[in-house]
């Protein structure tokens, strides 16, 4: 019987098969054609290819994918900064060509140095005027987050609520500010507390809906396990309705920001007209009326640089408190 058997042996030898390989068949296994020597030598092709890894290079820096990655992250952190610089600069040295080129009177278009020049004389007017407009942006924004923020709870906790107010904050929403203002400044004692309604009014809704969306977005998975758990409202409040509002809070906070400023300018448009304002929409509208236009553009230069910071601010507060775990402020390697 086995010198039955040694022939078959053998051919399964010769034919590229190993022992291993040929036990593996009579017991009814498959059979790599690549387990030999012999089969790998006669160039068959493999039915199973085994993942390698290669070993690094003698002399390679192992901290050199690291190094090269920061580069690329500091790269981008200078061209966020830089290109915008260049483009507005670019636009500037333009508009300072097509003025001098064109001869155009100062006017009708005055070029940026006469309006940097503009604004440097007449910053001891321009400072008081922005303070003031700053002030009472930033106190409008203050009572929206705080009477959004606390509405949207009261909406979110007792459907009844909603019901009943959500309506309310729809029309204030839907009702052009500039028809308000007018009725506010006469009915509200103090223009003040009258320009600050106003700028309230624009700045209020986009709060409340946006801090009500996110209430609402919480996983009803987690409700029902933080239920089941018999977690307590302020639990439920600290650990998963506020986490899941956050994000949603600040990108209505981002809009609500420029709102505000919006709301207070408007509204010392309507009041300045009646000589009450005193801030930097009042000297836009005093320096319409007098045709002093570098005056114009110098206050109007100072209101477009107060949004941008406005909004900057809040994107950096924004990525501060979301920038280790939510997706839409996660840095990305790539």
């Amino acid at each position: 019987m086995a010198a039955a058997h040694e022939p078959g042996v053998r051919g399964a030898a010769a034919g590229g098969v190993d022992a291993g390989a040929f036990a593996s068949t009579l017991a009814g296994g498959p059979v790599d054609p690549a387990g030999s020597g012999a089969g790998r030598q006669a160039g068959r092709p493999t039915v199973e290819r085994r993942a390698t890894t290669r070993p690094a290079p003698l002399g390679a820096d192992p901290a050199a994918p690291a190094r090269r990655l920061a580069r690329a992250q500091r790269r981008e952190r200078i061209a966020r900064v830089a290109l915008p610089i260049l483009i507005v600069a670019a636009l500037l040295v333009a508009w300072e060509g097509v003025v001098a080129v064109n001869k155009i009177p100062h006017d009708t278009l005055p070029a940026p140095t006469l309006v940097l020049e503009t604004l440097a004389n007449n910053w001891g007017r321009l400072a008081p005027a922005l303070w003031f407009t700053v002030k009472l942006t930033l106190m409008a924004l203050a009572t929206a987050v705080a009477g959004g923020v606390l509405l949207a709870m009261a909406f979110a906790l007792s459907r009844w609520v909603e019901i009943c107010l959500f309506p309310i904050a729809v029309v204030l929403q839907v009702t052009p500010i500039v028809a308000i203002a007018p009725l506010v400044l006469v009915y509200v004692d103090g223009t003040m507390a009258a320009l600050l309604i106003c700028a309230w009014i624009v700045a209020f809704v986009p709060i409340l809906s946006n801090t009500l969306i996110g209430l609402k977005s919480a996983d009803s998975n987690l409700r029902d396990l933080y239920t089941m758990y018999g977690a307590t409202p302020w639990q439920r409040f600290r650990y998963l309705l506020l986490p899941s509002a956050l994000p949603c809070f600040l990108g209505g906070l981002k809009i609500a920001g420029g709102l505000a400023l919006i709301g207070a300018m408007v509204a010392e448009f309507t009041a300045g007209s009646a000589g009450r304002g005193t801030g930097l929409a009042s000297r836009i509208l005093e320096s319409m009326l007098r045709t002093e236009i570098p005056m114009m553009f110098a206050a109007l230069l100072l209101v477009s640089l107060l949004g941008v910071v406005i909004f900057v601010a809040f994107a950096a507060l924004a990525r501060l408190l979301l920038g280790h775990w939510h997706e839409s402020e996660v840095r990305r390697d790539h």
